[in-house]
């Protein structure tokens, strides 16, 4: 016995026992009956049993027969299944997604994101996690993940793309009642003597920050590092310095705290969307990155400086 049994010949097998004569399959297939005789004597010779019997002017199928065209059957079930399974995964409605990105990405741009992408795609299953702001591409390079919302200043490496959301600029942040409080825009280089209140862990944001102050001619004189923005707020908000916070930071405000805009040089942060080039045109991928240029927008057009 031939333990590779041809598909095919199963099937042809399956109408003969299904409508009862070699004839009536013939017609169903659209077969000659010498053909489907002659397939069934094949898989007869391949199986080395018996799979017909005759009756009459019909045929009635062997114990085997009765096997191997429930088997068939099973077979063209799931096929049908697959083929559905593939249709709603082509069309979004099923699969899953591993999403990686940044805190304060996650509370404004993320966070919408996925609530308008559940909404249209409530079949597909999300995985959703912060990455370190050191090692953001990672994840979706050696595809643990499928997509990431990254800072990113230089050209996409090699085997990935880069889909721009955002362009995050930093705002100045001083204590109120400072004596450039009342100003809506600062010159950098008038922050240059003042303490400063560190905000970034070690990483791009913060060289983003320390390239911006060179450019102006002085390096920060960091007295203190805030956890995050919005412990930073809060020694800035005591009078412990000044801080250089990204406009996604600054979404809660700390009420002792004035925000202005920066110029020469204005510092930004361009965000995008990483993904594999190999997983580009995915339908829930660019549904994905669709959100988040939704919401990008909305956020950009919030914006936390008049």
């Amino acid at each position: 016995m031939n333990a590779s049994l041809d598909i095919r010949r199963m099937q042809v097998l399956r109408a003969v026992v299904d409508h009862g004569s070699v004839s009536a399959a013939a017609a169903a297939l659209g077969y000659t009956p010498s053909a489907v005789s002659q397939q069934v004597t094949t898989l007869e010779r391949e199986t080395g049993t018996a799979l017909l019997e005759r009756i009459g002017r019909g045929v009635r199928p062997t114990a085997a027969g009765l096997l191997l065209a429930g088997h068939a059957a099973a077979i063209d079930r799931q096929v049908a299944e697959a083929g559905a399974a593939l249709a709603d995964l082509r069309a979004g409605r099923s699969g899953s997604l591993t999403v990686r990105y940044f805190a304060t990405a996650g509370a404004t741009l993320v966070a919408p994101a996925v609530a308008a992408f559940r909404r249209k795609h409530p079949g597909v299953r999300l995985d959703l996690g912060l990455t370190e702001p050191t090692d953001q591409l990672t994840d979706v390079r050696d595809g643990r993940a499928d997509l990431a919302v990254v800072f990113w200043a230089d050209e996409a490496p090699a085997g990935l793309r880069l889909v721009h959301l955002h362009d995050d600029p930093y705002r100045a942040v001083l204590p109120r009642g400072h004596r450039l409080a009342a100003r809506r825009v600062l010159d950098l280089t008038e922050l240059a003597e003042e303490p400063w209140v560190g905000a970034e862990p070690p990483g791009p944001c913060r060289s983003l920050v320390h390239d911006a102050c060179e450019a102006a001619g002085f390096r920060p004189a960091v007295t203190v590092d805030g956890a995050d923005y919005l412990t930073a707020q809060g020694f800035v908000a005591a009078g412990l310095g000044v801080s250089l916070l990204p406009e996604l930071g600054l979404t809660q405000r700390h009420p002792g705290v004035t925000v202005h805009r920066v110029r020469g040089p204005e510092p930004v942060r361009a965000l995008h969307a990483a993904v594999r080039e190999g997983a580009w045109g995915q339908p829930v991928l660019g549904a994905m990155v669709e959100a988040l240029r939704s919401a990008a927008e909305a956020a950009g057009g919030r914006g936390s400086v008049p």
